[in-house]
């Protein structure tokens, strides 16, 4: 199998929430800014680049396709391509509930991806990179569980399997 690879279309809720939070992050410096007093304590300035240097960082995190090799799954970012190992893969699945009652313990909920650990009954604990959870793939190794969406979920799960 040759390297193929997958876009990363975002959901309506994504679209939504990603919108939400950049207001919101980039609001709070403006309002902050403008009501700035004239020799603002350092906690003040924190609270100003914060929101801003939160939006930066989750931005480069994003997710912009994926393409699967014979060994590896590459997840595209902005300015670089996270490699996870595809040895052990015991079996990829398209599973558009697979996400459903997730809770995230630790990475980002919706600000340009739903990017980290989480947990479900269904799964229990594993790792997404998800923009649309309705082409969730499940990939199930012996240690851990992996989901992706890639815009053509059922392809990616028969490539994953070995098959053409």
């Amino acid at each position: 199998m040759q390297q193929v690879k997958f876009g990363a279309p975002w959901s309506r809720q994504l679209r939504i929430l990603t919108v939400v939070f950049t207001l919101f992050l980039l609001g709070l410096p403006a309002i902050l800014i403008n009501r700035a007093p004239e020799n603002p304590p350092a906690i003040y300035l924190v609270s100003i680049w914060l929101p801003l240097a939160i939006l930066a960082l989750s931005a480069l995190f994003a997710i912009r396709g994926f393409i699967i090799e014979p060994d590896r799954l590459l997840v595209l970012r902005p300015l670089w391509k996270t490699s996870l190992s595809l040895t052990g893969l015991e079996q990829a699945e398209h599973d558009p509930q697979a996400m459903d009652g997730s809770i995230r313990t630790f990475g980002n909920g919706g600000l340009f991806g739903f990017i980290g650990l989480f947990r479900n009954k269904k799964l229990g604990r594993y790792r997404a990179f998800a923009t649309d959870q309705k082409n969730a793939v499940v990939l199930r190794f012996p240690t851990h569980t992996l989901v992706i969406t890639p815009d053509r979920p059922a392809r990616a799960a028969e490539l994953l399997n070995g098959q053409t």
